[in-house]
């Protein structure tokens, strides 16, 4: 296997693990009633970018997109695997061979960045949720997500290395 198709193929199933972590994170959320985002929200965001329209006062109020929940989704799984491939190219091949969890937790931590200062000031929350009811836990929640995807990097790693083959 060359480097290049090994590191993709780490990206995607490591990326893919780490959402699914976090995915499940959300959906215990929401059993205790904290809801997280709908990513018809997000779908309807990038579909209203070619548009010209990158930022809005309340994404909820905007036109809908046809597909915006099947967008959504795989926009997050996207995202997911981008990050893990910034994990894997900052940290090297041999850390998603033998994965450490300092790595993926920095990773997932800093990851917090995207939702906090791009995302939620275009869909009309604000920076740091700062429009919302309640902006220091929605913050602290977006950390404390981020964080469990970090955990979920390393999990995916350790998972990954247990059966994807070595390059010689």
């Amino acid at each position: 296997m060359s480097q290049n198709i090994e590191f993709v193929l780490r990206a995607i199933l490591i990326g893919a693990g780490a959402t699914l972590v976090m995915d499940l994170w959300a959906f215990l959320l929401r059993q205790v009633g904290i809801p997280s985002l709908n990513f018809a929200l997000l779908g309807r965001w990038l579909g209203h970018v070619p548009r010209g329209t990158w930022r809005h006062a309340s994404i909820a109020k905007a036109s809908p997109i046809r597909g915006e929940l099947l967008l959504g989704w795989g926009a997050h799984y996207a995202i997911g695997i981008t990050f893990a491939a910034v994990l894997i190219a900052t940290f090297g091949v041999r850390w998603a061979r033998s994965p450490s969890l300092q790595p993926a937790l920095f990773i997932g931590i800093v990851s917090v960045i995207a939702p906090l200062f791009i995302l939620q000031p275009a869909l009309g929350a604000g920076i740091a949720s700062s429009k919302t009811p309640r902006p220091i836990f929605n913050s602290t929640k977006s950390v404390v997500t981020h964080t469990v995807y970090g955990v979920g990097l390393y999990l995916a790693a350790l998972a990954t290395s247990a059966f994807l083959p070595q390059l010689r």
